[in-house]
C-alpha cells in the first residue's frame, strides 16, 4: 500500500483556546485587540469571523477526485488557506494537499492524474492564527491494523487537547496539532473489532461541534456531532451517495439532496448501500445560527431553510425594530446584501449599491507600506458616490466583531458625501468567543464585551447602531422567538450559552505547551 502526496513540513503551534470572560463594563480606552487590528488592518482580516473547514465525499463514481475538487470549489467559502484530497483506487490511497485555493490547485490535468479511484473526500481549511503548516491540512491519513483510513472534519473539538496529551502519554506519537489526527489516534487504539465499531468508539470520546468524513478501503463514512452544531448533508449522484457541507456543493456536481444527516449519526456508504448508526444518546439538534447570519453560501438550504431567504427575513426583522427615516438601503458587501434587501422591501425604502467591493485584492497584492495602510479598508471596498452624496444612508451588515472595518466604512460614506450614516446589523452583539469552529478573537478583543450601544456607536463613529434582537433572529428562522429553556440553536456567541462542556478551556490545554517543531 502507498499513499502519495505526503510533503513532510514541519509545524507551527497555535493555540485555540481562548481567555476567560473579560468585564461586560464599557472601556474608556479603545480594546487592545481592536488597536492591533486598527494597526495591521490593511487588509482587514481581524475583523471578519471564519469558518474553519468544508467537507466533501463521494464513493463510487467514475473522477471521484475531479468532482471532489468541483464541490470542494463550492465550499470555498467555508475555507480558503488550504484544500486537500484524498481518494482510493482499489489498491492505493493518493493524498495531495496543497496551499491556497482549490482552483488554483486542483484544475490541471497532472496533478488530478496522481488522484485516481472512484472513491475521494476533500477538506477546505482556514486555520487559526499560527496553525498553517502542511501538516496540519487534511484529509490527515493513518495505516491502521484494518487498513487505511483518511479523515477530514469542519469544526472544533472542546476536548482535543486533554485527549491528546492523555494519548500522547500513553506512547502516542503526533505529527501535526489537528484535531483530526486525534480521531485518528482513538481509532487505531480503539479495542474494537471492526472499522465502523472502532471509529464510533472513536467519536464518543470526543466533545464539540463537528461534521466529520472519512474514507477507507470499502466504505465512505459520514458524521455529525450529537448537537448538530455543523452542518452535513447527503446526496446522490447517479446511484453514488455524497456528502457534503452544504447542498452548494450539490447542486455544483448535479447531485440530488437527499437529506440532513442528524445530530449525533453515522452513515457508511459501501456499494451495497447505505447504514445509519445512532451511537449518542437522542436529544434535540442545536444547529449554529451563524450557519444563516454568515456562513453557508446564500443558495444552499440549511435544515430546510433557505439560508438567502433567512437572511432577507433578518432584514425585515430589523426593519421592525430598527425604523429609521433614510433616503437610501445600502448593504455592506457580499454578506450583507441580503439583509439590506429585506430591510429595504420592509421599510420601502430605495436599495442601492452604495458601496463596490473589489474581489481581486489579496493578502499580498502590494507591499503594506504605511501610506498603503492608510488606505485601509478602500483597497477592498469602494464608494458608489453617486448613490451615497448628499443622502442620508443605512448600512447594513451580517456582524460586528472588532469594529475596525465598520468604523472605515462609516468614514468612507462620509467621505463620499453621505449627510447621515446609520449602521444596522443582522446578528445581536458578539459578546462571547466561540469554540467550535468559528474563529473568533479573545473575548477582551470583541467590541461588544467591552462597550455599550452608545460606546459601540461612538466607536465606529455612526449616527446610530443597531443590532437584530435575539427574538428577532429567531423569528426570522420560523420561531416564535428563543425557548430558553431549551435553545433550538448554537448562540453561545450573542448568549454565553455554550451547549457543551468546554474541557480543554477549564483545564487551560494549549498547543504552545507541546513544544512541536516550528515552521
Amino acid at each position: 500500500m502507498s499513499v502519495k502526496g505526503f510533503s513532510p513540513a514541519s509545524l507551527s503551534l497555535s493555540s485555540n483556546n481562548r481567555n476567560t470572560p473579560a468585564s461586560s463594563e464599557p472601556s474608556s480606552s479603545l480594546p487592545e485587540g481592536c488597536l492591533d487590528a486598527a494597526q495591521d488592518d490593511w487588509s482587514c482580516e481581524g475583523d471578519t469571523l471564519h469558518e474553519e473547514c468544508g467537507v466533501f465525499g463521494i464513493h463510487n463514481f467514475e473522477d471521484a477526485s475531479a468532482l471532489t475538487a468541483l464541490g470542494l470549489h463550492a465550499l470555498q467559502h467555508r475555507g480558503q488557506e488550504a484544500a486537500g484530497i484524498a481518494t482510493y483506487d482499489g489498491k492505493h490511497f493518493h493524498l495531495e494537499r496543497r496551499f491556497g485555493l482549490v482552483g488554483d490547485n486542483y484544475s490541471d490535468a497532472a496533478t488530478m492524474a496522481k488522484l485516481p479511484g472512484n472513491n475521494a473526500i476533500g477538506h477546505n481549511r482556514y486555520s487559526t492564527a499560527g496553525g498553517a503548516a502542511l501538516r496540519n491540512v487534511q484529509p490527515l491519513f493513518a495505516e491502521l491494523e484494518g487498513g487505511g483510513i483518511a479523515v477530514a472534519h469542519n469544526g472544533q473539538f472542546t476536548n482535543a487537547m486533554s485527549l491528546r496529551r492523555s494519548l500522547i502519554q500513553r506512547g502516542a506519537i503526533f505529527q501535526s496539532t489537528s484535531d483530526s489526527e486525534v480521531v485518528l489516534q482513538l481509532i487505531a487504539k480503539s479495542r474494537e473489532s471492526n472499522i465502523i465499531d472502532r471509529f464510533i468508539d472513536g467519536i464518543r470520546q470526543m466533545e464539540g461541534g463537528y461534521a466529520l468524513v472519512a474514507l477507507t478501503r470499502k466504505k465512505l463514512i459520514g458524521a455529525r456531532d450529537p448537537l448538530g452544531i455543523r452542518p452535513l448533508v447527503l446526496g446522490d449522484l447517479n446511484g453514488s451517495p455524497v456528502l457534503a457541507s452544504e447542498t452548494c456543493a450539490l447542486d455544483m456536481i448535479g447531485a440530488n439532496f437527499v437529506r440532513e444527516i442528524k445530530n449525533g449519526e453515522v452513515v457508511v456508504c459501501t456499494d451495497d448501500g447505505i447504514e445509519s448508526y445512532h451511537p449518542f444518546p437522542e436529544q434535540p439538534a442545536r444547529l449554529d445560527i451563524f450557519e444563516y447570519i454568515y456562513f453557508s453560501r446564500p443558495d444552499s438550504f440549511i435544515a430546510g431553510r433557505s439560508v438567502y431567504e433567512v437572511r432577507k427575513l433578518m432584514g425585515r426583522e430589523l426593519a421592525k425594530e430598527h425604523p429609521l427615516d433614510v433616503d437610501v438601503v445600502v448593504p455592506v458587501p457580499d454578506s450583507g446584501v441580503p439583509a439590506a434587501l429585506g430591510y429595504a422591501q420592509e421599510a420601502d425604502i430605495p436599495f442601492e449599491l452604495g458601496i463596490v467591493r473589489n474581489h481581486y485584492v489579496g493578502r499580498t497584492f502590494i507591499e503594506p507600506t504605511q501610506q498603503i495602510r492608510a488606505l485601509g479598508v478602500r483597497l477592498k471596498h469602494s464608494a458608489n458616490r453617486s448613490q451615497v452624496q448628499g443622502k442620508r444612508i443605512v448600512l447594513v451588515d451580517d456582524s460586528l466583531v472588532r469594529g475596525t472595518t465598520s468604523s472605515k466604512i462609516v468614514q468612507m460614506m462620509r467621505d463620499a458625501g453621505a449627510t447621515e450614516v446609520h449602521m444596522l446589523l443582522a446578528s445581536p452583539p458578539i459578546t462571547h468567543s466561540d469554540y467550535y469552529g468559528i474563529d473568533t478573537p479573545d473575548r477582551e478583543k470583541l467590541l461588544a464585551a467591552q462597550y455599550d450601544l452608545e460606546g459601540m456607536r461612538k466607536y465606529i463613529g455612526a449616527d446610530s447602531l443597531g443590532f437584530i434582537s435575539i427574538d428577532g433572529i429567531y423569528r426570522a428562522c420560523g420561531y416564535e422567538g428563543r425557548d430558553n429553556k431549551n435553545p433550538q440553536f448554537t448562540d453561545h456567541c450573542f448568549t454565553g450559552d455554550y451547549p457543551t462542556r468546554l474541557k480543554d478551556l477549564e483545564a487551560s490545554e494549549n498547543h504552545r505547551a507541546l513544544g512541536l517543531l516550528v515552521d
